[in-house]
């Protein structure tokens, strides 16, 4: 019976005949009784609304189900609210769990964050990772925990063209995030944070805006592809303007952007309609123009250039610690860049590795994906090759990826990192819900948008409380860390302190299954050394950022483990 009436009239048509049904009772209603106005009014506009899904040619959904078609639209619309708020579970990361977010919200709003009644995760899981504790813990004076860039006070660094205005950075900072791609109401609340709570703000590859000067927080410049902020008119870079924003005693540390985790090797533009009169002035671009940032510099093209281009931008910034940020790819691009520092003598005061788990910028799927080195792997090769060259004493190295946790910091400091930047976690201190339509413009907590009412929802004094709270509470877990450990410094923690688990019955330390290299190992024979040095630090040329041989071997094992 029912199949008969499904074939005389779809089921799927249910919606669209009852509209119809609708409208034509209304309509008797409203001649026989003068009433039903409504009525007809709602079934007449859902009736037209099911005959132009049948009409349409964009959507086969509607034209097989009109009307009823729209709830799969609105419930695909929805999903990933319904999804965060009752489906996944608290320890689902999707990037971040819920755990991890609830977390942040608690240490930045200063609410306890303990919880009772033991672990939520499942330890015997492969891949669980813990610290091993000491019977004999240290008691510390303070949790803020710094660290010198740039050599020290009493021993500037001995590059060329030395650092003379070296920079004792907090542990814990804001990683890059660029007004433009974060509002005005953000990056005034994340500076104000910063100067609060003694910690150094990232600008992002937006330059410096007239709302990173409000407040008077330290800042890191970061320079890009697109030079902004020291750019002539053809977007060439230049000395004058650099050296008018570097010398600026706000700004603290000059950061060379090579590539971020997000979207390594890919460039960015962003469209005239977008380039307000605050975003042009802020990095010297016409209003309207399309502003585009190109995938590679063009102040230099070889590593050794790029090294003279580190020592220009160090003088002309009046000795200030200069470095670059970059998530590892080819590995002999990056040994050519070490091999350029030995040749020339120069060397960054700084390098900021970024793993690919990094996501402040949006960016194509297939390079969130699938692109660049994650931050383990990306930090262990950088830190052992300049092991390896004698190279690690003059070079901090800071790690960004995923960090919201002082355990997340800890391991980075295990795997060779002297300090930590965090983006995301920071936009969650100032109220980010990740609902995932940053680069939309309709930010629904005003972090980031451009639009001006959207913005307001950031109250600025109360938000950058929050940031100093969040910072402050972090520091305060690593240094019950540390403690624990007993340890005196986060520096001192290593690769031993950290346990991995393998399977149910094997656990290993971690300086047991990650690439370790003997000071100045690189700089003999390689035989016996891992296979990604073996295989690429002959292929790297300081004067060239292409491989010596076209013909490579294909790796006998990862290329960077």
């Amino acid at each position: 019976m029912f199949q008969r009436l499904d074939a005389l009239v779809p089921v799927r048509y249910a919606a669209l005949s009852l509209s119809a049904l609708g409208a034509l009772l209304a309509l008797f209603s409203l001649v026989a009784f003068g009433v039903g106005w409504l009525a007809l009014l709602l079934c007449a506009a859902l009736a037209g609304i099911g005959v132009y899904d049948l009409r349409q040619t964009k959507s086969s959904i509607l034209r097989n189900y009109p009307l009823l078609g729209h709830l799969r639209f609105l419930f695909e619309f929805i999903r990933p609210e319904i999804r965060q708020y009752f489906i996944e579970s608290d320890a689902e990361a999707a990037p971040f769990s819920r755990a991890q977010r609830s977390l942040v919200y608690q240490r930045s709003k200063g609410e306890p964050d303990n919880r009772p009644f033991g672990t939520q995760l499942d330890v015997g899981a492969q891949g669980y990772e813990w610290v091993n504790h000491s019977m004999a813990p240290t008691k510390l004076d303070t949790h803020d925990f710094r660290v010198w860039i740039g050599g020290t006070p009493d021993a500037p660094s001995p590059s060329s063209e030395p650092c003379t205005q070296p920079y004792n950075a907090s542990v814990f900072n804001i990683s890059a995030l660029s007004f433009g791609s974060l509002s005005a109401n953000a990056i005034m609340a994340l500076n104000k944070g910063a100067r609060m709570g003694g910690f150094a703000h990232d600008t992002g590859e937006g330059s410096i805006s007239s709302h990173h000067r409000v407040h008077g927080g330290d800042l890191i410049w970061e320079i890009g592809s697109g030079y902004f902020g020291c750019r002539n008119p053809d977007g060439s870079f230049s000395e004058e303007r650099f050296a008018a924003n570097a010398t600026d005693p706000q700004v603290k540390l000059i950061e060379i952007k090579m590539s971020q985790g997000a979207k390594p090797g890919h460039g960015g533009i962003l469209p005239g309609p977008k380039v307000t009169e605050e975003i042009a002035a802020a990095r010297g671009v016409p209003v309207g123009k399309d502003c585009i940032s190109p995938s590679s510099h063009s102040a230099f093209s070889t590593p050794t250039e790029m090294m003279h281009f580190i020592a220009r931008l160090r003088k002309l910034s009046g000795g200030k610690p200069t470095g670059f940020k970059l998530c590892i790819g080819h590995p002999w691009e990056w040994f050519a860049i070490v091999k350029a520092m030995l040749e020339t003598g120069i060397t960054p005061d700084f390098i900021v590795v970024d793993g690919a788990e990094g996501g402040t910028g949006a960016a194509p799927v297939e390079f969130t994906d699938h692109v660049g080195a994650p931050l383990q792997e990306g930090l262990l090769l950088v830190h052992n090759t300049l092991v390896g060259v004698h190279l690690r004493s003059r070079i901090s190295i800071g790690g960004a990826g995923k960090v919201v946790t002082a355990f997340d910091m800890v391991r980075l400091m295990a795997l060779g990192a002297d300090w930590c930047n965090a983006g995301r976690g920071f936009m969650m201190a100032l109220g980010c819900i990740q609902a995932q339509t940053c680069h939309t413009g309709t930010c629904p907590t005003g972090v980031t948008t451009q639009d001006p009412v959207r913005q307001r929802a950031l109250v600025v004094p109360d938000k950058a409380e929050r940031v100093r709270n969040f910072h402050r509470s972090t520091l305060h877990a690593l240094q019950e860390l540390v403690q624990a450990a007993g340890l005196e410094h986060p520096q001192q923690v290593s690769a031993h302190h950290i346990v991995r688990r393998l399977t149910d019955t094997e656990v290993r330390l971690l300086s047991n299954l990650i690439l370790q290299v003997a000071p100045g190992a690189l700089l003999g024979a390689l035989d016996k050394q891992a296979s990604v040095f073996k295989q690429y630090w002959p292929l790297a040329n300081a004067h060239s950022f292409r491989a010596n041989s076209v013909a490579m071997a294909a790796p006998t094992s990862s290329a960077i483990a």
